[in-house]
């Protein structure tokens, strides 16, 4: 298979590295369906945008790395996004495939695809559950409810057969054919890779469900209960794999895999995680998106990050793009003093990735209305 590497804000034109007008007007496609959220549409090109990740398409795979500063170096940025999401706890810690990362060229698919077999052979090994349900059908015993319309029309000639609406206990249940339908699609995509015998040898082992093209409001209106409990990270993993799957993006003829993360979002989560691990036995809490009213009802703000320590508020808002000239965005300034003054907190901070440094303090002189002295700086921390 085709891979290539790009990185955020990046550009790739066509005839470049093997990427032709088909996968062109596949991304095209793709990105009309998110609202023009992935990339912004050039002249037999593209210009990504903030999201990082992959895509599979016609035998190609795109990697799209972050890459804080485009004056950093290309190479020390590869491998960063998986490190965030398992720091994240979105990528599992043991997964084999982070294990051999150094050793293989595997990418982040095939790590989200080892993930969910794990999940799913750990759900086998353990005895799939099962359910009951009901089922209309030809049966040779009466049970259930006979269908006198239906038996009249089927059994005419063979009396000895009896149709029934029945229950049935057995695995064929929404989430068997949900899991299911994930390790199809992933079929699709493991062809001639170190995963496509073990996936053989899951689905061998899987048992026969009904086949289904599940939609979003399908897969939200899956309840899990305490028997069913031991699936929730499976069922995770197959939505995150069918909500990112296109099977019609070319009028079917290609299948399209992408899977994309906002790095601004990631880069925020990466922070609180780290927050909340090293203050786990301080007497600092962190709490992440609390929102307080600004506009009556209708409009709140809700700060990144906000530390509490003997009643005092700290806050931290992340920056995953960082300025040009070292200088804060006069925005982002004015951001932070509404954060100062709503959290009543003395002092604030802007975090952006690079080269762990900080700033000097620096007060808003506004002394005629504040009440309080608020202060704020620009503050890096290094994701490598």
């Amino acid at each position: 298979m085709k891979t290539i590497d790009v990185y955020e804000h990046g550009r790739l034109y066509i005839g470049e590295q093997g990427f032709n007008q088909t996968h062109w007007k596949a991304f095209v496609k793709l990105n009309a369906l998110h609202d023009g959220a992935y990339f912004d549409v050039l002249h037999e090109g593209l210009k990504f945008k903030q999201y990082v990740g992959v895509i599979q398409v016609d035998g190609l795979l795109i990697q799209i790395h972050p890459k804080a500063d485009k004056n950093d170096h290309d190479l020390k940025w590869k491998g960063v996004l998986i490190k965030m999401l398992k720091a994240c706890g979105k990528v599992k810690a043991e997964s084999n495939g982070n294990a051999q990362l150094r050793k293989q060229n595997i990418n982040l698919l095939e790590v989200y695809f080892e993930y969910f077999l794990s999940e799913v052979e750990g759900l086998i090994h353990a005895g799939l559950v099962k359910k009951y349900r009901r089922e209309t059908s030809n049966v040779k015993a009466l049970k259930g409810k006979l269908e006198f319309a239906g038996n009249i029309r089927h059994n005419l000639v063979h009396k000895e057969r009896f149709f029934t609406t029945h229950q049935v206990y057995d695995a064929n249940h929404k989430l068997h054919q949900v899991l299911n339908h994930a390790l199809e699609i992933m079929g699709y995509f493991c062809k001639g890779t170190y995963l496509s015998d073990r996936l053989s040898r899951v689905r061998l082992a899987f048992p026969e469900v009904n086949r289904i093209q599940p939609t979003a409001q399908f897969l939200e209106s899956i309840q899990l209960d305490r028997k069913t409990a031991p699936y929730e990270r499976a069922l995770e993993l197959a939505k995150f794999i069918i909500l990112n799957y296109s099977p019609d993006i070319h009028h079917g003829q290609q299948k399209l895999i992408a899977l994309l993360f906002d790095m601004n979002q990631l880069w925020e989560e990466y922070v609180l995680h780290q927050l909340t691990k090293a203050c786990a036995n301080t007497n600092i809490s962190v709490t992440g998106q609390s929102s307080k009213a600004f506009w009556g009802s209708y409009r709140t703000i809700r700060p990144d990050l906000v530390l509490t320590q003997n009643n005092k508020n700290y806050v931290i808002d992340t920056k995953w793009k960082r300025p040009s000239n070292q200088q804060p965005y006069i925005e982002d300034l004015r951001q932070m003093y509404t954060y100062a003054r709503f959290w009543q907190a003395e002092k604030v901070m802007l975090l952006y990735p690079g080269e762990s440094e900080n700033s000097k303090f620096v007060s808003y002189h506004n002394h005629q209305f504040d009440l309080h002295k608020h202060q704020c700086k620009m503050s890096f921390a290094s994701v490598l």
